[in-house]
């Protein structure tokens, strides 16, 4: 099933404030894209607009699934996550309370995905095998390594075909941004995902993507068709590889 997803000249913000200015990005079936850029650039706010969560004051999101063209401007998250549209929020919002398998079943609304419960419990737990052992511990009493791999798993659990992941690398140690990296590349591989990854951390973004955008101020200044077009772009050798000019 062929997937795109097109954003073209997305303004948005929040209030008074501009977040976004213009910003044009397309995704390719079965392609991992990443977005990069510091914090405060508007790598979020993107990634709600997609979800619905934040409403553009201009341009359009369009996902292209089955012949089928859909405005996701025009729909609610509920409608998007139903489509097959998943996210691993920034700083992962667990419900603390809840132990793993309560957080995993949580996941699970979307209709198409209730009557897999059971199977994409399985997968979730083949996926992470931590999360099998401590199934029945609460979430908020997790590292916080094992806490992003539950966030990511639940997004497992609603069965998408797009995954948009915010800023996986956030609050990690090293080699635990790493791993949570490499992760996210097997799901997509195993489970034949679209990805779309924000993420501040060049050096383990390009890892695993197939091409790339820069943000800056919340505007697109760079698109990289292929890693190595992002690695050569000055802007990436003096903000993220440590040339100078």
């Amino acid at each position: 099933m062929a997937l795109s997803l097109r954003i073209r000249d997305v303004a948005a913000g929040y209030g008074a404030v501009r977040a976004l200015h213009g910003v044009s990005l397309e995704i390719s079936h079965g392609k991992t894209v990443a977005l990069l850029g510091t914090n405060g650039n508007g790598k979020s706010t993107l990634m709600k607009c997609v979800m619905g969560m934040v409403r553009p004051t201009a341009g359009t999101v369009v996902l292209s699934m089955e012949n089928k063209n859909y405005d996701l401007t025009r729909l609610s998250t509920e409608e998007i996550v139903n489509l097959g549209v998943a996210m691993v929020p920034e700083g992962r919002r667990l419900f603390p309370k809840l132990t793993v398998e309560e957080n995993l079943l949580l996941g699970a609304f979307r209709r198409s995905a209730r009557g897999e419960i059971g199977r994409n419990l399985s997968f979730a737990y083949e996926a992470f095998p931590v999360l099998a052992e401590r199934r029945r511990q609460l979430a908020g009493s997790m590292s916080g390594g094992q806490q992003q791999m539950l966030a990511i798993a639940r997004a497992l659990m609603s069965a998408p075909k797009l995954l948009l992941v915010d800023e996986p690398s956030v609050g990690l140690a090293p080699i635990l941004v790493s791993h949570t990296i490499t992760k996210i590349k097997e799901l997509k591989e195993k489970y034949g995902l679209t990805v779309l990854m924000a993420e501040q951390n060049f050096h383990q973004a390009i890892r695993i993507a197939d091409c790339g955008y820069i943000i800056v101020h919340g505007e697109i200044v760079f698109e990289g068709k292929t890693v190595d077009d992002l690695e050569q772009n000055e802007l990436v050798k003096n903000y993220y590889l440590g040339s100078t000019v």
